[in-house]
């Protein structure tokens, strides 16, 4: 297990894993969040080769869309 920061709040994950993992934990959708990862933008089809790291920050938000 390694401690990740997941909005500000302490979290322990499985060691290898990726930011998709985490996210198919949170919600049902993925695609209703965006994510972020110490503070840079990691787009969905991103998420699964992004494998987080001990003290990563990972931030969770709606996307914003519009024109």
């Amino acid at each position: 297990m390694i401690s990740i920061v997941l909005n500000g709040q302490s979290r322990e994950v499985p060691a290898g894993s990726s930011l998709a993992d985490l996210v198919a934990q949170l919600v049902d959708t993925p695609q209703a969040l965006a994510t972020a990862v110490n503070q840079e933008f990691v787009a969905r089809d991103a998420r699964a080769t992004r494998i987080l790291q001990a003290g990563d920050q990972v931030y969770t938000f709606q996307p914003i869309t519009g024109g």
